[in-house]
């Protein structure tokens, strides 16, 4: 994993604002070197991105969890099971 500078940070949380249509959405730096860049809507951290340079290229990978108590209740439990 290698590590992004500011201008990287700033550009990406652009791009995904644009993407996600959320302009709430930030893209925070790791609070030290080797850790996350982690992303965030409203303040709650909702996943981190890396970078990979392989061959010249460089590529991000966003990797978003949801936790299960997060989703919303089921509305019809029969039809959950199928």
């Amino acid at each position: 994993m290698s590590s992004m500078s500011a201008s990287e940070i700033t550009r990406l949380q652009v791009c995904l604002r644009r993407l996600l249509g959320s302009p709430e959405l930030t893209v925070n730096p790791p609070p030290r070197a080797g850790l996350s860049v982690e992303v965030a809507v409203k303040g709650e951290i909702i996943g981190t991105v890396h970078r990979d340079e392989d061959e010249g290229e460089i590529s991000y990978a966003l990797h978003i969890t949801i936790l299960e108590e997060d989703l919303p209740a089921e509305t019809n439990p029969a039809r959950a099971r199928r």
